[in-house]
């Protein structure tokens, strides 16, 4: 029946054109309808690498300032990834009707100014001050408090206080005033060590732990041999001060004592016994910094609703962390580390928003706040979530988290050998259409919560964590800098990022059952 009422109009042009006189053309033969799998590869192609190397510009710029959370900066840059969502059609997927969720975000702005300096004595009873390089030798803690420390420093191994494993740090030594150097971590590990001791020192691991053991003592400032990089996730202690310093630091400071310090923490790791020792050294540490204790942070999520009535219910999310470093005390740019995630979802939500083809699960993109910063434990925005989810996590098949996936030429993630069955759909759009070197490791989360994914994984939802590797390495760090820049952006493997992603989860959304938990 459908057929013949489709021939009556077309029987009837013919025979007006013949009543006319007309010269009838030959009829043009009808091109075939498109097929799900043309539509997929037109909007897979809709994914290039000039645009996405034009959202990491915009993201890096001056104007939101580092991305610090709770920012006015930050806040700016949110509404401009929001207004690029709404206007590709992709549906709000926050709190009440909004792309936004709120969640109570302390954080500190630290100001330029401040000093690190070591106090060399000279000939009769003077004294040199030698100061150290910004960014090269030290970097300011990111959530220090104002003030400055002029005093003695005491090396107090890994600042630890632990009764119940037999371990002070602080044990013998007076710190009251003074300015405390300390390692990071703790002097086990589960690959050493095993995971059940690991376990039991894992809590005094935190930045957090160690500041707030530091300033229980009675110490007044610390260097912290970490990096040095920028980091905002520590706790805040107002007239605390602090920075983190390099080798370069650290050798001063064990100079001339009869130790040294690679000896000194190879023997605290061996004998699990503390080395902590008054160094007779003299420094000078400041900074001027304002703690903001009622800062509110934003997740941004968007959502494409899926097109199937019995599987809508059923989420997959991709994403990765929007927010960066702020400037410690000059912009940290935060390039590759994350403004490139942020730039392959956008990438992967365009294409699918204006695919013909819609998934058949509900697709959420997620871009999420205070990764970087916390006075918890970090990685504030995605803890918040999955403790306060807007979808529930039972109805989240898969969470596909990213880190660093634009400077490179290969591509990596972690998690593949945990969910095997869930990385068998990544090889598969690999192979058919990117055909990039791929690589996989198993999904671990042992210590502190260092990627977003943690969260997600914790909560028993199966979740990879994308980055790229391979290519020329820049001769410098890059990692919590101020040269984590544009510079280091690989336009074309973000390009295959997306469109590896993109084919992934329209492949995922379309499988009857998902269950790789």
């Amino acid at each position: 029946m459908t057929r013949s009422r489709r021939l009556i109009p077309a029987t009837a042009l013919v025979l007006l054109i013949t009543g006319l006189g007309l010269h009838a053309q030959p009829a043009r033969q009808a091109a075939p309808p498109a097929t799900d799998e043309a539509r997929l590869l037109e909007a897979m192609h809709l994914i290039q690498s000039q645009p996405l190397y034009d959202y990491v510009k915009e993201l890096v710029s001056e104007k939101y300032g580092g991305r610090l959370t709770g920012t006015k900066e930050y806040e700016a840059c949110v509404a401009w990834v929001e207004s690029l969502l709404k206007g590709w059609g992709v549906q709000p997927g926050g709190d009440n009707g909004t792309y936004r969720q709120l969640f109570p975000n302390p954080y500190t702005i630290v100001f330029p100014g401040g000093v690190c300096e070591m106090h060399v004595p000279a000939g009769k009873g003077g004294v040199i001050r030698k100061p150290y390089t910004y960014e090269d030798e030290f970097i300011p803690g990111g959530t220090s408090g104002s003030g400055e420390v002029t005093a003695e420093v005491v090396y107090v191994g890994y600042g630890i206080t632990a009764p119940e494993l037999g371990y002070d740090d602080y044990k013998g030594v007076d710190v009251k005033g003074k300015i405390v150097l300390m390692e990071p971590e703790v002097p086990v590990s589960p690959r050493d060590s095993g995971l059940d001791v690991f376990k039991r020192w894992r809590p005094y691991s935190f930045h957090q732990y160690k500041l707030k053991n530091a300033a229980g003592h009675g110490a007044k400032g610390m260097i912290y041999n970490y990096g040095p990089i920028g980091n905002p996730n520590n706790a805040y202690v107002e007239g605390f001060v602090y920075h983190h310093v390099g080798a370069a630091v650290v050798a001063d400071v064990f100079a001339g004592t009869g130790r040294v310090h690679k000896e000194t923490v190879d023997s605290i790791r061996k004998e699990l016994k503390p080395r902590s020792f008054a160094t007779g050294k003299t420094m000078t540490i400041s900074n001027k910094s304002e703690h903001r204790p009622d800062g509110v942070g934003i997740n941004l999520l968007g959502k494409i609703t899926g097109s199937d009535p019995a599987l809508k219910d059923e989420v997959i999310i991709i994403g990765g962390h929007l927010d960066h470093l702020g400037r410690l005390w000059e912009l940290m740019p935060g390039a590759n580390d994350n403004a490139t995630s942020v730039a392959v979802a956008l990438g992967v939500a365009e294409a699918m928003a204006k695919c013909a083809v819609k998934p058949k699960r509900t697709v959420v993109f997620f871009f999420f706040g205070s990764e970087e910063q916390s006075e918890d434990q970090g990685t504030e925005g995605s803890h918040y979530y999955t403790d306060h989810p807007i979808y529930p996590l039972e109805k989240t098949a898969v969470f596909i988290n990213m880190e660093g996936p634009g400077s490179g030429d290969k591509i990596s993630a972690s998690g593949g050998t945990t969910y095997p069955k869930f990385w068998e759909f990544v090889e598969k759009a690999n192979n058919a259409f990117v055909h990039r070197v791929l690589r996989t490791s198993e999904a671990s989360y042992p210590a502190r919560p260092r990627q977003d994914s943690a969260w997600f994984f914790w909560k028993g939802v199966p979740s990879l964590t994308f980055g790229a590797y391979g290519g020329p390495r820049p001769p410098y760090p890059t990692y919590h800098n101020t040269r984590d820049s544009i510079e280091l952006v690989t336009p074309e493997i973000m390009e295959d990022m997306a469109q590896l992603l993109f084919m992934t989860i329209m492949d995922l959304s379309d499988e009857p059952a998902l269950n790789f938990r």
